[in-house]
């Protein structure tokens, strides 16, 4: 969990420093620097997703996971998660400002690769590499974030903690299970959901990537069926 611990944290105290010096940073150039940030998530996703070896697979499991998604209806979840975390938080309460930020900064910080990788490197293996990486580039994307969307980064701590530890406590019961191959499709999958984020923050198409979510834990099934039926893999 120390990989975990550290993550949060890097959020924490971005999110904070982005708070207290944010004010320092011209909307101009906060607005620049998001639009920065946006193209990089899709180049990151995109990157991520083009490494699947079979695209019926990341198919399959972004419409099933849609379907129980909706079904669930993740992303009002997120919303409404959020908007309670508003009320407890936020004296001064800027509309949804507080929502949207834990919304968006929750997906990008617990949707991708390194999330995910670095979970079950962490509760595999006891090793923190990839979660370390990854607490220096969510700290710095969190200050950036927090500067120009407001303390509802702060609170997309919370879930970080919630799934990536969850993810490593249950790593050990997966040993054996996850092959190289599937954890390559889910970061494919992962990969996707990440373009629809990017798209997102540049504000291009809105897409409920929450309701996505449950594609990226079909695609072990799925790309397990696959395996066995010999089917591209």
């Amino acid at each position: 969990m120390l990989g975990t611990i550290v993550n949060t944290g890097a959020i924490l105290i971005g999110g904070l420093l982005g708070l207290m010096f944010g004010q320092a940073l011209p909307e101009k150039m906060k607005k620049t620097v998001i639009q920065g940030i946006g193209l990089a998530v899709l180049l990151i996703g995109i990157s991520m997703a083009i490494q699947t070896k079979n695209t019926l697979i990341v198919i399959a499991s972004l419409v099933l996971g849609g379907i129980i998604g909706e079904i669930i209806d993740i992303e009002l979840r997120l919303q409404q998660f959020g908007q309670s975390l508003e009320s407890r938080l936020s004296k001064n309460g800027r509309g949804g400002d507080f929502t949207k930020a834990f919304v968006t900064t929750s997906l990008i910080y617990c949707v991708g690769a390194m999330a995910i990788m670095g979970a079950l490197e962490s509760g595999l293996t006891g090793h923190n590499t990839i979660l370390y990486a990854k607490s220096m580039l969510d700290g710095i994307t969190a200050i950036v974030f927090a500067s120009s969307m407001g303390i509802g980064v702060l609170a997309s701590a919370i879930p970080v903690f919630a799934y990536q530890g969850l993810l490593t406590v249950t790593a050990g019961l997966l040993e054996g299970v996850l092959s190289s191959q599937i954890i390559n499709e889910m970061g494919a999958t992962g990969g996707l959901l990440i373009v629809g984020i990017g798209l997102n923050i540049l504000e291009i198409k809105e897409i409920k990537v929450g309701n996505l979510l449950p594609g990226l834990f079909l695609a072990i099934p799925i790309a397990m069926l696959f395996t066995r039926l010999h089917l591209g893999m």
